[in-house]
């Protein structure tokens, strides 16, 4: 494997796409930063050279079916076709992989961690390495997914102003749900707000305690909390509810039971 030529690779292969769009050059930047945070899981973790490459090619490669999911739709929406299984189609059923990786050693644990990068929860009978590579990309893609709700445009994430999210409702359930650390399905958000409240929950998802300090550390939730300009003053309270319940994850870096990295 050589990560460097994956890079020139991938480069080469946005070309096809318009960059400039916002929603394309938001990915383009997640998909670096996604490298970036499974690096800084795999150096604590003490990895191998070996799997650290493993772990950032699969970083690289995670999201390339969302370039085409925004070109054919311009939308997220993973309703109309799941970003995952248009990933592996284009690496596995189009045959791009050979492209990045020429060895076809590592094909299983790309397909397995790509595929439970983003699902609800993730398959808990993996073992191994395909369990630990799907463990660091989830952790991987949730912490630069933070950094993608500090940073951009709200419009470009939600299709909606940041004074119309705030002027939004969060549903009973969702508030249930996150107040009990419970993740929150796709399904069960009805307004953008459940969506909002959907992210913030990914900090009692994460794998690692590295993981789990660098969202602490850059208490990511006070900041999309504070991000929205609330006008709805139900709206205002839940999420002040949602501050307090979090409150402990930044004062232990949110150490929970760490899962076991099954054999």
């Amino acid at each position: 494997m050589d990560f460097a030529q994956a890079k020139k690779i991938f480069a080469g292969y946005l070309k096809q796409y318009d960059t400039k769009n916002d929603k394309i050059r938001l990915k383009i930047v997640h998909t670096y930063g996604v490298v970036d945070a499974a690096r800084l899981i795999a150096e604590g973790l003490g990895l191998s050279g070996e799997d650290t490459a493993l772990a950032l090619h699969i970083a690289l490669l995670h999201d390339i079916g969302r370039f085409e999911q925004l070109k054919r739709y311009d939308s997220f929406d993973d309703s109309i076709v799941p970003h995952a299984d248009l990933s592996l189609s284009i690496l596995f059923d189009e045959n791009l992989i050979r492209s990045f990786i020429p060895e076809r050693d590592y094909d299983s644990v790309i397909y397995t961690a790509i595929k439970n990068h983003g699902v609800y929860l993730m398959d808990d009978s993996l073992t191994g390495r395909d369990r630990l590579h799907s463990m660091i990309i989830r952790d991987a893609d949730k912490l630069d997914n933070f950094r993608v709700k500090e940073q951009d445009s709200i419009p470009a994430m939600l299709d909606i102003e940041a004074e119309e999210l705030g002027a939004e409702d969060i549903s009973d359930h969702i508030l249930t749900s996150f107040l009990n650390r419970r993740p929150i399905k796709n399904s069960d958000r009805v307004t953008h707000m459940d969506m909002w409240i959907s992210y913030l929950g990914y900090i009692y998802d994460l794998n690692f305690p590295e993981s789990r300090r660098c969202a602490a550390e850059r208490g990511v939730i006070d900041t999309l909390i504070d991000r929205v300009p609330y006008s709805n003053e139900a709206t205002r309270r839940k999420m002040e509810l949602i501050r307090q319940a979090t409150a402990k994850v930044k004062e232990d870096t949110g150490v929970t039971m760490e899962p076991e990295v099954k054999q």
